[in-house]
C-alpha cells in the first residue's frame, strides 16, 4: 500500500469511501462529514491553502481511503485531522497508523495541537485514536460544526 497527496481524479472514489464508512456506522445525516460541502471536491478544498493537505491510501492504483489536516475554526495553532476513513478490507492492516504519521508529521510543521471529531459508535477509531496518544475531551472545542459527533479527542503535537 502507498500513501501519496490527494489527486483530482481522486475526488469521486474518496467520497463513495466516505460515504460508505459513514452509513455504516450511523453517520449519514446533517451534523457530520456526510453533509459537508467540501466533499464533492475533496481536492480543491485541501490544496486551497499550504496548511492543509489530504493524503490517500492506495494499492495497485485503487484508492483505499484517506485522511486530511487543516485549520480547525481558522486557528494558527489547532488543526482537525478530518475524514480518516478506510474500506473494510484496509482496516487492521496496520496502514492507519502509517496514514495518521502521516498526516500529523504535516500537521506538526503548522500547529500545536491536533483535534478530531468521531462517532462512539465508531469503536474501533476510537480505541486507535487513543492508542496513538489523542485523549478524549468531554465536549467538543467551541467552533465546531459537526453538531451530530459525539467523541472529540486533541493531542499535542510538540
Amino acid at each position: 500500500m502507498n500513501i501519496r497527496q490527494i489527486q483530482f481524479s481522486d475526488n469521486g472514489p474518496i467520497e463513495r469511501i466516505i460515504r460508505e464508512c459513514l452509513i455504516e456506522y450511523g453517520g449519514n445525516r446533517d451534523g457530520l462529514a456526510w453533509a459537508d460541502a467540501s466533499m464533492h471536491d475533496l481536492y480543491s478544498y485541501y490544496n486551497a491553502a499550504e496548511n492543509r493537505a489530504y493524503w490517500i491510501v492506495e494499492e495497485d492504483g485503487e484508492v483505499l481511503g484517506g485522511c486530511g489536516i487543516a485549520a480547525f475554526d481558522g486557528s494558527d495553532e489547532v488543526c482537525e485531522l478530518q475524514k480518516m476513513y478506510l474500506t473494510t478490507s484496509t482496516r487492521g492492516t496496520g496502514i492507519a497508523s502509517e496514514l495518521l504519521q502521516t498526516a500529523l508529521d504535516f500537521a506538526k510543521l503548522h500547529y500545536k495541537q491536533c483535534y478530531l471529531e468521531t462517532l462512539q459508535t465508531m469503536a474501533a477509531a476510537n480505541r486507535f485514536y487513543q492508542k496513538q496518544g489523542f485523549t478524549l475531551l468531554a465536549e467538543p472545542l467551541a467552533g465546531s460544526e459537526h453538531f451530530a459527533c459525539d467523541a472529540w479527542y486533541i493531542k499535542d503535537l510538540n
